[in-house]
């Protein structure tokens, strides 16, 4: 049996071009919306910007809550499906992860989180120290919840939205064979019609939740830079040089997107890690190395004790809207507008890990960095304020773009600091516009298989797009009108958020039904079974001890277990099913195999055997030479592996057949319960 779910059409999956081509209707509706939105904010900022926040207020009003449970429950629902199906692998069960720990760890990490990274490490704790949402500013309680906010807002939740996404699109993708696309998510749901304006208007909306969330952390790349360049070579502050590093920033991004995955995205995302680790340990070093050792152990306890709290705290009874919409709400709305373009890099690059490895990964490896990140710098930001350094205070929480710099100058070798940042600062811009420009191009593109990207004209399209996208908005209001931005796209793709979690639990679940149910056939199978083989005990013992050529397996298949399905097809056939019999032979090098399918539609039964060469085994016998070769006839199990039957006489091979069919009838009507 194929890991492929019967219960998804074969014509999803086999209906793939050969070569990608243009989903002609996403790529020109989101590109007429991004375009209207960026010559308006061009053309009438004044206006923009006071339309933006007024929607965010309304938004805030009246969707906040909804934002706030969205996330929590996202992360729940995550973990949950992490413990409860961690061995189902993104994938078929024999495949395995394409690339090292390190350097996947290296990329989710550096496509999931840009330059704000940066931007935020400071700014936030010291804005949260100085006007906190809650308590007394500049106390004792401030300072210790200033970062925790921090990691709050950075921390497992938003990586859960990741996560949640990351998992659908792999799922349906790697293990289903399905389009790599959000639409493909939801195929539990709407079945066919994905592939009409069901599918195109998912698409549509996670292209705008995409460039908007990405032009956001563009945009506050693009300041930082500004500041850093600043500081080294007296580069004025403003519009114009930023426009300049936006369309540097692009040109370096579309030659890292043109040269694909293996290489320009894995080797930038581990050099971004290792000097960014490399910064923060200098500052930990030539700090002060005691209080941010203890800082750091004190925010884990306290993230950990107020998490729970945290996490559903709508602040309802003394409601500061404008922190909320400006923070928690920011926050929220620009994971989930990054969810669907994280989530399917994430799945790109996922491919043969299990869902219990890819919940654990994206849940703590990213958190813990930002741990050692947010906690060096906003700790040591809260300290030089809290030692009564009001200007610093200031800068960090009015310009927060200053923040960071100003921090770095405090510290050993300043000019280097600021350098290193700045260049660290434009591989998270680079890393993030290249990851964006590709999903973008793989969303409005229809692939042949998951694996396969979109041409890179296109990807140079979406670099672009991004990059004007960026300008339009810095223009209208710089980064506050980016937030607001965020805020609004990221509202119809929480929607489609609740229906991938629907869709992947409902998918998954027909998964372990089956798998149970196959189980509990292959134990009954071999508890109950009377039959006697009609090979001698000598003959089965010197097939286990010695080696089948692919020629007498072949044979077998020919003589044994073809006939065996013959007569089931026949048997079949005289009470009305439809069955039909495939068999491809083989020679004496080249494997043959049978195929039996009983019914037709959406989900027919499919027993399928193959002669499979492979090494002997030796049983502790004698060593196992490089030549030494044997061949099973394979019938493969759902679940994963499988079961020798060459030496099952036509009788044995009937009844087995017919233990897979009644576990397939048995699972058909739970799936239906389902």
């Amino acid at each position: 049996m194929s890991t492929t779910d019967a219960s998804i059409d074969p014509q999803l999956t086999e209906d793939h071009p050969s070569r990608p081509r243009l989903k002609t209707t996403v790529l020109a509706v989101s590109g007429v919306i991004i375009a209207v939105i960026a010559a308006w904010a061009l053309i009438a900022p004044e206006t923009a910007e006071s339309t933006l926040g007024s929607l965010v207020t309304r938004i805030g009003d009246w969707f906040g809550w909804f934002y706030i449970s969205l996330a929590t429950v996202v992360l729940v629902f995550v973990i949950y499906v992490g413990v409860r199906y961690a061995r189902v692998r993104l994938g078929d069960d024999d495949d395995r992860p394409e690339f090292s720990t390190f350097a996947w760890a290296s990329m989710l990490f550096a496509a999931g989180i840009g330059t704000d990274v940066m931007f935020f490490a400071v700014a936030e704790p010291a804005s949260q120290f100085l006007a906190p949402p809650q308590g007394e500013a500049g106390s004792v309680d401030a300072a210790r919840e200033a970062t925790v906010w921090t990691l709050f807002h950075y921390g497992i939740t938003g990586w859960g939205m990741y996560a949640l996404m990351g998992i659908a699109l792999g799922y349906f993708a790697h293990r289903k064979k399905l389009p790599l696309a959000v639409r493909s998510a939801l195929y539990p749901i709407f079945g066919k019609r994905i592939r009409g304006p069901i599918g195109d208007t998912v698409d549509i909306a996670t292209v705008l939740g995409t460039i908007f969330g990405v032009a956001t952390s563009l945009g506050i790349g693009v300041v930082m830079l500004n500041v850093g360049l600043g500081v080294m070579f007296d580069v004025p502050q403003g519009i114009p040089a930023q426009v300049g590093l936006v369309i540097l920033a692009v040109a370096v991004a579309t030659v890292s997107a043109t040269t694909g995955v293996d290489r320009g995205i894995r080797i930038l995302s581990q050099l971004n890690v290792v000097l960014a680790i490399l910064l923060a340990l200098w500052v930990l070093v030539t700090g002060s190395t005691t209080f941010l050792l203890r800082a750091i152990t004190m925010n884990v306890g306290d993230f950990v004790s107020m998490f729970p709290g945290m996490t559903l705290d709508t602040m309802a009874y003394d409601h500061p809207a404008d922190w909320m919409n400006l923070w928690t709400l920011f926050f929220w709305a620009w994971w989930v507008a990054w969810a669907s373009f994280v989530g399917m890099f994430l799945a790109r690059i996922s491919k043969g890990r299990t869902i219990g490895q890819f919940v654990f990964g994206t849940l703590t490896i990213p958190f813990s960095y930002i741990v050692m990140w947010v906690s060096i710098f906003g700790n040591s930001a809260v300290k030089q304020i809290a030692d009564g350094d009001a200007a610093f205070g200031e800068l960090a929480m009015n310009q927060p773009e200053q923040g960071f710099y100003s921090l770095l100058q405090q510290y050993p070798g300043a000019f280097f600091l600021v350098g290193l940042a700045t260049f660290v600062g434009l591989l998270f811009y680079v890393t993030s516009a290249d990851s964006g420009a590709l999903i973008m191009a793989n969303l409005t593109s229809d692939l042949p298989d998951s694996e396969t990207d979109a041409p890179a004209i296109l990807r140079v399209v979406w670099a672009v797009a991004t990059g004007v996208l960026t300008i339009a908005m810095l223009v209208v209001g710089g980064i506050v009108a980016l937030q607001y931005a965020t805020i609004i796209m990221g509202l119809p793709f929480a929607v489609v958020m609740i229906l991938v979690m629907v869709g992947l639990h409902k998918a998954l679940e027909v998964e372990r039904t089956n798998f149970d149910a196959a189980r509990l056939s292959l134990a009954t199978h071999l508890a109950g079974q009377e039959i006697q083989h009609q090979l001698s005990w000598r003959q089965r013992l010197s097939h286990a001890f010695g080696t089948v050529s692919i020629q007498r397996a072949n044979e077998r298949l020919a003589t044994v277990v073809v006939p065996a399905l013959e007569e089931v097809v026949t048997e079949m056939e005289s009470q009305g099913r439809i069955a039909h019999l495939e068999v491809r032979h083989g020679d004496a090098d080249t494997p043959s195999s049978a195929e039996l399918v009983i019914g037709e539609g959406e989900s027919p039964f499919v027993w399928s055997v193959r002669a499979r060469p492979g090494p002997a085994p030796s049983y502790g016998v004698r060593m196992i030479e490089a030549d030494d070769r044997t061949t099973r006839l394979d019938v493969a199990l759902p679940s994963g592996g499988g079961y020798d039957v060459f030496p099952y006489s036509e009788e044995e091979i009937c009844h087995d057949v017919l233990d897979h069919f009644e576990r397939w009838a048995v699972a058909g009507t739970l799936t239906e319960q389902v």
